[in-house]
């Protein structure tokens, strides 16, 4: 940033004479109605409509792992034999979690 170095500079008793317009913006800045928040507080107690899934049931119907199905032992997702990368200790892991 560029200094006009010919301007005159204020000393310090023109500093401790601002004008009452000075004094009042900063009085209102420091004094602003603004509180902090937690946003996790403030959306603890937020409900919103429809949330409450109490009374549902479960539209997906589930599967039981195929026999040509295995659980990784890292991600514990089901995958396809196609997707077996090794086997450590018996338990057989994907080629997600081998790579």
């Amino acid at each position: 940033m560029a200094t006009d170095y010919d301007t005159p500079r204020k000393t310090d008793d023109d500093l401790n004479e601002d004008s009452i317009e000075e004094l009042k913006a900063r009085r209102n800045e420091k004094s602003s109605g603004s509180v902090d928040v937690d946003e996790y507080d403030a959306a603890e107690g937020l409900e919103l409509p429809g949330a409450d899934l109490s009374n549902e049931e479960l539209s997906v119907r589930v599967l039981p792992r195929q026999a040509d199905e295995f659980t990784c032992f890292k991600c514990f997702l089901v995958h396809h034999r196609s997707q077996l990368y090794s086997e450590k200790n018996g338990q057989p892991i994907c080629r997600d979690c081998g790579a």
